[in-house]
């Protein structure tokens, strides 16, 4: 029997190993670079469905910078051409900045032999009309340490007395969780599937145990590596736990976790970055080997308003 993977450019084997990010340079405040911050000249392309955009969207919403950075969000559901600038529902934007119809645009623009994946987030500089980076992770931390002077608030990501706990664990989140979902998903035979799944749920136990005694990853405050583990907790139970075949456990299944998330997704700004629609349309529409109906599930029901309480864990 023929195993077609999800994406069979970036499967070996049957496991899934993603693509590196295409473009990474840095807005610089220091002026290190070409790319110095400024107002109106940076503007964001995401999806509301991907994991890797929400984290740019929201270290851009807890900064205060919607006014300086401006945002286009595609149409959830990715066609063969990509991802597709159509004002489909009220959260799709079209592009108003370049009028492209497709992110492919984009890239082909910089580099017109590129033949890679198009991936969101891309961080788009008007003044040069080129992509500065589309690495989420750089992205985001550009947000956090570069655009202070055009932030409205104040909010320290990744305070210093963590920076390399906060990298470490970056590194075990992403790996086993982040990524660990794709890994499982977008698996293509038993033996790739089974390991990235068991130790998904290996470190979603670790991590409960951990948030056992303390509000959040670090203390008493969110820090980046919290965002970056709650854009996957967020779309655990709508779409990972099924559609990717992550079911030993639901995160509601997990006494800490469960509030944990309920936690971050009601701070001030979170939960209009959040768009299940946008997520489960995206995921079960347009992944065909994993669900070739295309059918998008009703459920489940949550109530991410519920009382948390958290708020009597110790720092």
């Amino acid at each position: 029997m023929t195993v077609q993977a999800q994406f069979p450019d970036e499967s070996v084997e049957g496991a899934f190993v993603r693509q590196g990010d295409a473009f990474r340079d840095w807005v610089r405040a220091d002026g290190s670079t070409p790319y110095a911050p400024a107002f109106g000249r940076y503007h964001l392309y995401v999806s509301l469905a991907c994991p890797w955009a929400h984290r740019t969207i929201i270290v851009r919403a807890l900064k205060g910078l919607e006014d300086a950075i401006g945002m286009s969000v595609v149409d959830p559901v990715r066609d063969e051409l990509g991802w597709a600038f159509r004002e489909v529902d009220d959260a799709t934007t079209g592009d108003p900045v370049n009028g492209f119809d497709y992110l492919a645009q984009a890239y082909q623009q910089m580099d017109p032999h590129y033949h890679g994946r198009i991936t969101v987030p891309v961080l788009w500089d008007t003044h040069t009309q080129r992509i500065v980076s589309n690495s989420d992770d750089d992205i985001m931390r550009m947000f956090e340490t570069e655009f202070d002077a055009l932030a409205r608030h104040d909010v320290d990501l990744y305070p210093h007395e963590h920076g390399a706990a906060i990298d470490k664990l970056n590194d075990e989140i992403y790996e086993t969780v982040n990524n660990g979902v794709y890994r499982a998903g977008f698996a293509a035979t038993q033996a790739a599937y089974e390991p990235p799944a068991y130790r998904l749920f290996e470190q979603l136990d670790a991590l409960d145990a951990r948030l056992a005694n303390r509000r959040y990853l670090f203390g008493a405050a969110p820090v980046e590596t919290d965002w970056r583990l709650f854009v996957t907790l967020i779309r655990f139970d709508p779409v990972y736990h099924g559609h990717f075949k992550c079911n030993l456990r639901r995160i509601v299944d997990y006494p800490n976790l469960s509030g944990y998330v309920r936690d971050l997704y009601q701070i001030r700004g979170i939960a209009p970055t959040v768009n299940f629609d946008h997520i489960k349309r995206h995921y079960y529409a347009t992944h065909d080997e994993i669900n070739p109906t295309r059918i998008v599930p009703i459920g489940p029901l949550q109530n991410l308003n519920a009382p948390h309480g958290r708020e009597h864990v110790s720092a």
